[in-house]
């Protein structure tokens, strides 16, 4: 069977954006979803927490100058918990982020975030917390996240990481992106359909 992209790992600068149980009303607000596209959910993420009522920017990471070339979001507890929304990691995704790294991430998020591409790495709070405090002192310095190694490089640090085994196989493998497979296998695809009694033509 012919295979979509492979994620092996992920290179780029990082965003801290702390606090746990951060949900996906916070990360897209519901008003927001009755878009017809994702196209523009990228202006939109965190909104509330971005802006003022009047559109004022608040003080957030999303609007620093220093993070706006930034792939690499760092999470701290139960991160996209909440409504089961597949907009959430698409307005991330569509912001700029390739990966999540956190301490722990609701289970339907991440598995959201696997149908893009998107990796959601796990390490523990104090490591979390180190990667967040890096990022805030040095937010050029370049990070790679290991997704087929399961760990995190930094500065001269490489510390360990969990990423789901279905994840992990799967960004890997390359055979996270249904429809590339689809794609990729049309006549396969095309040819299972012809045995089946309940497809005409």
């Amino acid at each position: 069977m012919s295979e979509a992209d492979t994620v092996t790992e992920v290179v780029g600068t990082g965003i801290p954006v702390r606090g746990n149980d951060i949900d996906t009303d916070q990360i897209i607000p519901a008003r927001f979803l009755k878009a017809l596209t994702f196209e523009r959910l990228g202006d939109q993420v965190f909104y509330d927490q971005r802006f003022e009522d009047d559109g004022t920017q608040k003080d957030h990471p999303f609007n620093a100058p220093r993070y706006q070339n930034a792939s690499i979001l760092v999470v701290n507890a139960n991160f996209g918990c909440g409504s089961s929304r597949e907009h959430a990691p698409q307005a991330l995704m569509r912001w700029g982020i390739d990966a999540i790294v956190g301490e722990s991430f609701a289970e339907i998020f991440a598995g959201n975030c696997l149908a893009l591409g998107i990796p959601t790495v796990e390490m523990d709070h104090e490591q979390a917390a180190a990667l967040q405090d890096f990022i805030e002192a040095n937010p050029t310095a370049e990070i790679e996240v290991d997704i087929a190694g399961e760990r995190v490089r930094y500065d001269d640090m490489i510390v360990g990481a969990e990423v789901d085994e279905g994840q992990r196989k799967a960004l890997v493998d390359g055979i996270w992106d249904t429809t590339a497979l689809l794609r990729s296998n049309e006549a396969e695809v095309r040819a299972t359909a012809e045995t089946l009694p309940y497809i005409d033509g």
